[in-house]
């Protein structure tokens, strides 16, 4: 399973146009190794992060029945309905860990609130140039199914739920504004430019920007 994940490492890489000089599987840790970290909640996708005098470390789990399924239904081949969640969970993955990996080569901070909105923009981004690609015309539905028929964890708490509602807001926010400027004029050059110009925003100025473009 590397290879998927790899490619989309190098996918979202290529798309900013950042390098992390780093192996996102190098970092991946198995459910014995996450349940040993003893965290507060185990979902299908966590990114672990540790400040220590070497610097920060880094851990990604990614859920066994993920990869096996990927691993089976290649998204590369064909993405739909059979594997768009988990290839989802491995999306956000890669998204936290390159994003993060980012920032700190320019020692910039990121809250977890940054994480999380660029994750859901990568989700919807990703998922739109694979089916794009794979059927020739942009999917008709993807920012609905990504962001309006969503259920959130019963387990979160009152801060994490905040958390998420913002992000998948926001991202969809975004997402309608490309839409509505690039997806339907058939311009991903373009597109390209705007979402690189967005990565490099910090959080404050994202949420301004998405507000901007929704006046």
């Amino acid at each position: 399973m590397p290879a998927v994940l790899r490619a989309l490492q190098g996918g979202l890489e290529s798309m900013y146009r950042v390098e992390t000089e780093l192996d996102v599987c190098d970092f991946l840790v198995g459910g014995e190794e996450r349940d040993a970290l003893h965290p507060e909640r185990a979902p299908r996708e966590q990114l672990f992060i540790k400040r220590d005098d070497e610097g920060l470390r880094l851990g990604l789990f990614v859920d066994e029945r993920t990869l096996e399924n990927l691993a089976m239904r290649d998204p590369r081949r064909r993405l739909d309905a059979a594997n768009l969640q988990d290839f989802l969970y491995a999306v956000e993955g890669v998204s936290h860990f390159v994003y993060l990996v980012h920032r700190a080569q320019q020692e910039r901070p990121v809250s977890a609130v940054e994480l999380e909105l660029q994750a859901e923009v990568d989700k919807y981004l990703v998922a739109l140039l694979v089916t794009w690609n794979q059927a020739g015309e942009p999917p008709s539905d993807l920012r609905e199914r990504l962001f309006a028929n969503i259920r959130f964890a019963g387990d979160l708490s009152r801060e994490e739920r905040e958390r998420y509602e913002l992000a998948n807001t926001a991202a969809n926010g975004y997402a309608a504004s490309l839409e509505e400027r690039f997806v339907r004029l058939h311009a991903v050059d373009d597109m390209l430019g705007e979402v690189r110009q967005f990565y490099r925003k910090g959080l404050a100025q994202k949420l301004e920007y998405i507000s901007q473009l929704a006046a």
